[in-house]
């Protein structure tokens, strides 16, 4: 268990200052759960109960359009969160499912728990303004990329950002994140 809150405290500490005394108390309330490969940690249609903070492994952010096709919006690799922000804030059904890609590690954090942060933490709603910020950040640059950059560009930004996704990720969801078909990924791989 140490391990998995020794990583989070050290992501939490990079956004604000939190005293040995707070972080005691607060990391008490975090659960720690472990996720096969392809299991759902969250279902569409299913009320997001928490933020997961990845430890170890990969998840997935997607949804099922009106056609029945999956839609990769996201990846979460470890270091960094994961949820669907707008249905744990306004507590209504999810528009995403979220996936383990491989066995995957996970600190779960709580409605009551983030709220708990703003009112106990000395800086908890700075933190929860940062996470909010960081969420906002990742729909703006999916938005922008999807109608500013060429399938080429979005690639290339991927593989940048992301140097071993192709060895942890299957190209057909690689190719559901640029919005293009694999046949399209593979010609962009060989180009």
């Amino acid at each position: 268990m140490h391990k998995q809150l020794e990583n989070i405290k050290q992501v939490i500490s990079h956004y604000i200052e939190i005293s040995d005394e707070e972080w005691t108390s607060y990391s008490s309330a975090f659960r720690v759960q472990q996720f096969k490969k392809k299991e759902l940690l969250l279902s569409q249609g299913d009320d997001c109960r928490d933020v997961y903070f990845v430890v170890d492994g990969l998840l997935r952010v997607f949804f099922v359009d009106s056609e029945g096709e999956e839609k990769t919006f996201h990846f979460s690799f470890e270091n960094t969160f994961s949820t669907d922000y707008e249905s744990f804030l306004k507590r209504i059904p999810s528009n995403y499912s979220i996936q383990a890609l491989e066995d995957t590690t996970v600190v779960l954090m709580s409605f009551d728990m983030l709220h708990g942060g703003y009112k106990n933490l000395r800086n908890g709603e700075k933190l929860g303004r940062l996470l909010a910020e960081e969420y906002f950040f990742i729909f703006n640059d999916k938005i922008q990329a999807i109608y500013t950059q060429s399938p080429l560009e979005r690639y290339n930004k991927l593989i940048l950002k992301f140097p071993n996704i192709l060895q942890r990720i299957p190209q057909h969801y690689i190719a559901s994140y640029l919005n293009i078909s694999s046949v399209h990924l593979s010609r962009l791989k060989n180009s």
